[in-house]
């Protein structure tokens, strides 16, 4: 992919109006073209869903999911209109997002829900293994940058790979699916539930077993 810097994903974003990660994305995937980067997202509806994001989303749905009687998740995803709640493309969107928290256990629905303490401590933890591999001082701190990306991957909703189809992140997902609909669509928050959860025991992975049911594993 080609580097992209943070300039042309500023000139991108007040084009189109897409989000940074998604402009980022368009332009590595077309080799820093403008033009090509632009139909990208116009193709996949981002820049459609761009001019929809500020609008007010206060209706929607609460989604369940039971895997097995073992995890249960609710989840709340807003969008504008009482009418598209009722959509079935929005309740099916609700279900995988539902789904795929019960296989994935995210901790925050967005990486701004990170209390900072909590990144500190992760960015303390990957200095000290990054020193302990003999890497160069000056060199941490850029290297950082990639572990706290693959951090936020594993720990918020919108970040990770989407369950059904690992080549989106979920918020690429929720972004089709509102230009698709045409009504902006928020996650807005969940809770995860399984059985025996802060129980000392024999540790079973039952976020694998759910994946694996998916066909994922």
């Amino acid at each position: 992919m080609a580097e992209v810097s943070a300039a042309m994903v500023k000139e991108l974003r007040e084009k189109t109006g897409a989000g940074m990660m998604d402009c980022k994305k368009a332009l590595a995937e077309n080799a820093g073209d403008f033009a090509k980067a632009e139909e990208w997202l116009r193709k996949k509806g981002i820049t459609g869903a761009a001019k929809l994001a500020g609008k007010t989303a206060a209706e929607g749905l609460v989604g369940a999911y039971v895997h097995n009687g073992k995890v249960g998740v609710l989840v709340e995803v807003n969008c504008q209109t009482d009418f598209v709640a009722r959509n079935e493309d929005f309740q099916a969107l609700v279900r995988d997002i539902a789904l795929h928290i019960a296989a994935l256990n995210p901790r925050y629905v967005r990486r701004e829900e990170v209390p900072p303490e909590v990144l500190e401590k992760e960015k303390d933890i990957e200095r000290v293994k990054l020193r302990e591999q003999k890497k160069p001082e000056a060199m941490i701190e850029k290297i950082l940058t990639g572990k706290i990306e693959k951090y936020f991957e594993t720990v918020c909703l919108l970040d990770q790979p989407f369950v059904k189809d690992d080549k989106k992140k979920v918020h690429e997902v929720v972004t089709e699916a509102a230009a698709k609909i045409h009504e902006n669509i928020v996650v807005r928050r969940f809770t995860r539930y399984q059985v025996g959860e802060g129980i000392e025991k024999k540790k079973e992975d039952l976020a694998a077993e759910v994946a694996k049911t998916l066909g994922q594993g």
